[in-house]
């Protein structure tokens, strides 16, 4: 948490005049806002916040409860036109569509952004010594039709900030495409849009998507995602450049309320494993066993409900893969992170003809021909589970995702229809990791709950034989390790194979690996780079590489 200086937050609102404007209304009613540049879990535990954050550009987040109020609310601060800006914005808008032609082929966000800034020198003029927004007569823009619209520095920026967002950004919900804080987005037609924040959990915004324009509205958000909604196609499932996942349902025969939307946003830097120690996601001990295990190419899968943070712990367990090891993942949507230098990136293709469209199961096939360390398939969901098992039967080592709530729904889910495994296969998974989102106290956590070893196939009761190595205690919010000693996969599938004259000598390394992980900790090391960068070093140098004490 970051609390800014009062001479930074002069400096913000020198820069944002809309912020100074809205500051100066909301401190009359509740008080001057805190201002944080960035935020901690910590604030979720004040009863009535009051504070003000900024996002990407120039949007700020106010969030605030008062006494009166049931429920904290967030409030998006960005650049509105006046009556004035707007007649400007309709006039360069003109000339944007006369211009834009010539532009040749513009493509990318970061092609139209540039393109967009370019058109708006060439059809504005500044006026560097106005710094409010201009009080021009009427009739001073119909003299300058044929020449360049006159703006202040203020109109220019709330100009370019509203032509961007309608046309690649996200319209009205452009505040939260910027938010870094937001995990899912939840628009209902009718109703304020609400939020599931990092830090806040549950908010309600004040944005809302009206009854007349919802239907536009949603049209013209899934032409974004490249999955067009009709009448006839009232559901669409998408993703936006930056990764995050959209579900659209259009049609008012199927959601009664009219078009609704609900988006999983991605995380641009993912969140490091020392992160999820911090947060008691998992403990410093799960870590080090993970990161041996990932060391010696063992193969994984993370289970767990919707929204339990699979993808998330998937993504901050990679780095323990030894930087040298060539990583392939397959994906439908682009969600895995891979820090490794030989990192083979696919994506299933569904647009487009038939016969051009590239299945998951497709991608995997040929991961089975490009001599992968590791084969990362970001979810596994249907019979693409078949491949998955047949790479790890043929030596690949595989890591991915799937829903299931226990070591024994995956074992029945896998083995059975349609997937259709043979139980004398699944002797080839070494682990399953169970993560859930619990009630815990009063708060909603993420918790690893468990870690089950897979031992093999048992003739006698035709059965999967595992071992719980780690389980999560709820009474003391603490994780413990039931296979201290006992590990079938420290002794038998890693200690083995590393030449161990002694198996029991793998619990020193495991116990070296959780004091540094502990110690990374202790440092605040938490940035998801440092934390691969650490980890690589140990690996290239050891110990003695690392830049702290041990």
């Amino acid at each position: 948490m970051t609390k800014m200086s009062d001479e930074e937050v002069e400096k913000l609102l020198r820069e944002n005049p809309h912020l100074r404007e809205y500051v100066e209304s909301v401190e009359k009613k509740i008080g001057r806002p805190a201002f944080y540049s960035k935020l901690s879990r910590d604030l979720k535990e004040e009863k009535y916040p009051n504070i003000i954050y900024p996002t990407k550009g120039v949007v700020f987040i106010h969030i605030y409860r008062t006494k009166d109020m049931e429920e904290i609310e967030y409030h998006a601060v960005e650049p509105t036109l006046n009556d004035l800006e707007k007649k400007k914005l309709e006039d360069i808008m003109e000339q944007i569509y006369e211009r834009a032609p010539k532009k040749g082929d513009v493509k990318t966000d970061d092609e139209i952004k540039n393109a967009v800034k370019e058109l708006l020198d060439e059809i504005v003029i500044v006026d560097e010594k106005a710094n409010v927004r201009s009080e021009e007569k009427k009739g001073f823009l119909s003299k300058l039709k044929s020449s360049k619209i006159r703006v202040t520095p203020v109109e220019r920026m709330d100009i370019e900030y509203n032509i961007v967002k309608d046309i690649i950004g996200g319209g009205p919900l452009e505040p939260f495409m910027r938010d870094p804080y937001i995990e899912d987005v939840h628009v209902i037609t009718g109703e304020k849009v609400h939020l599931i924040h990092k830090v806040f959990e549950m908010v309600k915004t004040n944005i809302e998507i009206s009854e007349e324009w919802a239907s536009t509205f949603s049209q013209e958000f899934s032409e974004k995602i490249g999955s067009p909604v009709s009448e006839g196609q009232p559901i669409a499932d998408g993703t936006l450049p930056d990764g995050s996942r959209v579900n659209i349902i259009h049609s008012k025969d199927v959601s009664l309320k009219g078009p609704t939307m609900t988006i999983r946003k991605f995380s641009e830097t993912p969140i490091s494993v020392t992160q999820l120690i911090s947060w008691g996601t998992l403990s410093a001990g799960i870590a080090a066993y993970l990161w041996l295990c990932l060391q010696y190419g063992r193969s994984l899968f993370v289970c767990g409900e919707t929204a339990s943070g699979k993808t998330t712990t998937t993504n901050a367990i990679i780095p323990f893969i030894p930087p040298n090891k060539k990583i392939y993942t397959a994906e439908n949507t682009p969600e895995v992170k891979v820090p490794h230098a030989v990192w083979q990136q696919l994506l299933t293709k569904s647009t487009g003809p038939k016969e051009s469209h590239v299945e998951l199961f497709d991608l995997l096939k040929a991961a089975l021909r490009s001599r992968p360390d590791y084969i990362i398939p970001g979810e596994t969901r249907g019979i693409e589970g078949r491949i998955v098992f047949q790479a790890m039967q043929t030596g690949h080592p595989v890591i991915t995702t799937f829903h299931a709530g226990s070591v024994t729904k995956v074992i029945q889910r896998f083995t059975g229809h349609p997937i259709n495994v043979p139980k004398t296969f699944m002797d080839n998974l070494d682990l399953v990791l169970i993560q859930m989102a619990v009630e815990w106290k009063g708060k909603r956590i993420r918790r690893c709950l468990s870690i089950d070893e897979i031992e093999g196939y048992n003739r006698e009761v035709d059965g999967i034989m595992s071992r719980r190595a780690f389980e999560w205690n709820p009474v003391d919010d603490t994780h413990v390790f039931r296979a201290n000693r006992n590990s079938y996969v420290l002794e038998e599938k890693i200690a083995k194979n590393a030449g161990y004259t002694d198996t029991s000598e793998i619990y020193d390394e495991y116990e070296r690996r959780k004091h540094i992980l502990e110690r990374m900790v202790e440092e605040n090391i938490m940035d998801y780079y440092e934390v691969v960068q650490f980890i690589w070093t140990f690996y290239r140098e050891g110990e003695k590489g690392l830049p702290i004490s041990l």
